[in-house]
C-alpha cells in the first residue's frame, strides 16, 4: 500500500502573517505536521506544496522529501484546496514513476493533533473499505437546540428544526465540527469527485484539545498555551 502525506502551505497567510513558519516554542509552525507525518511510520513520501521558497526550504531543513512549488493560480485567496492536493500529488507521482493508492493530507495549522490520530485515521480508510475519511470533533453548538440563523424577513429561527422541538441540548442529535486536521483518499477518490462529501465518506472524531486550527493570533496563542501546558505535565509532543 503506497502511501503519500501531503502539507500545503500557502505563503500569503491574512489571519497570521507568516504563520506556517512562525516559531511555536521555538519551532517552526509547520515542522510540527511534518514531523509527526514522519514518525507515524505510514508514509512512502512527505511533500510540502507552497508558493513560498522559504517555507519549501523550512520544510525541507525538517524532513520533507518533496517540494512543490504551487502555480500562482493556486495559491489565492479563493483557491480551493482540492485542487492543491491533486496538484502536489500529480507532481510527485511524475517525478516517481508511480501512483500512490492512499493520500493523506495534515493540515500545517493543526499541530495539537498526535500521531495516534493520523494512524487511526488512515486504518479507518483502510479497514472500512470508505472513500475518504474527514476529522472533525464534537460541535459546542447544535443546529437544532441552539445555532440560529435570520430569515429573510430578519426573524430568528432555529437553523434545523425536528417534529419534535428539543428542550434539551443533550437531547439534540449529534452534530460535529469538522476540525481541518487530516484528510484521507483513496487515490481515485480524491482525483475524480470535487467534494470532499461522499456516498462513503467515513467520519474520524478528536477531542477539542487536538482540534484548534490556528487561523487567528488568539488562536496561535491559545495553541501555544496548550502545548506549554502539555510540557508542564510531561506530555508528548513532537
Amino acid at each position: 500500500m503506497k502511501r503519500i502525506c501531503t502539507i500545503c502551505a500557502r505563503g500569503g497567510s491574512k489571519g497570521v502573517k507568516g504563520k506556517n513558519i512562525r516559531l511555536l516554542l521555538g519551532k517552526p509552525l509547520i515542522a510540527y505536521s511534518i514531523e509527526q507525518a514522519k514518525k507515524s511510520g505510514l508514509f512512502e513520501c512527505i511533500a510540502v506544496s507552497s508558493d513560498s521558497d522559504l517555507i519549501l526550504e523550512v520544510a525541507r531543513e525538517y524532513g520533507a522529501n518533496f517540494l512543490i512549488k504551487r502555480p500562482v493560480k493556486l495559491a489565492t485567496d479563493q483557491a480551493a484546496k482540492l485542487p492543491v492536493i491533486v496538484h502536489c500529488v500529480a507532481e510527485v507521482e511524475k517525478q516517481k514513476g508511480c501512483i500512490f493508492d492512499i493520500v493523506i493530507d495534515l493540515d500545517a495549522t493543526s499541530p495539537l493533533r498526535s500521531i495516534n490520530d493520523i494512524q487511526n485515521a488512515v486504518a479507518l480508510l483502510e479497514e472500512s473499505g470508505a472513500g475518504n475519511v474527514l476529522t472533525a470533533m464534537p460541535s459546542r453548538r447544535s443546529p437544532y437546540f441552539n445555532l440560529v440563523e435570520l430569515n429573510e424577513s430578519d426573524i430568528v429561527e432555529l437553523s434545523k428544526s425536528l417534529k419534535t422541538p428539543i428542550v434539551r441540548r443533550q437531547d439534540a442529535p449529534k452534530c460535529y465540527d469538522m476540525n481541518a486536521s487530516i484528510y484521507v483518499w483513496k487515490h481515485h477518490v480524491l482525483f475524480h469527485s470535487n467534494s470532499i462529501f461522499n456516498a462513503d465518506t467515513k467520519l474520524y472524531v478528536m477531542p477539542e484539545e487536538r482540534s484548534i486550527d490556528i487561523d487567528s493570533e488568539l488562536d496561535f496563542k491559545f495553541v501555544e498555551f496548550v502545548m506549554s501546558h502539555d510540557l508542564d505535565e510531561g506530555k508528548y509532543l513532537p
